[in-house]
């Protein structure tokens, strides 16, 4: 019901091509991978910082 079809992306595209135009295309793309890429490292960050702020509460615990 909700689906994008090969028509509705290529009017999008098309769109998309005459606001920003050919020579901002490149950067656009980029930009939302590197967006895309720090949001998937962010998601796994807080695993890793959990697992570090655990060890370091018990290296704490150890030390009094």
């Amino acid at each position: 019901m909700f689906g994008i079809g090969m028509q509705e992306l290529v009017i999008i595209l098309v769109i998309v091509l005459v606001i920003f135009g050919p020579g901002k295309l490149p950067d656009i793309g980029s930009s939302i991978g590197k967006a895309i890429k720090d949001f998937k490292k962010s998601m796994a960050e807080p695993e890793e910082k959990s697992g570090e702020l655990s060890e370091a509460k018990k290296n704490e615990n150890k030390k009094e």
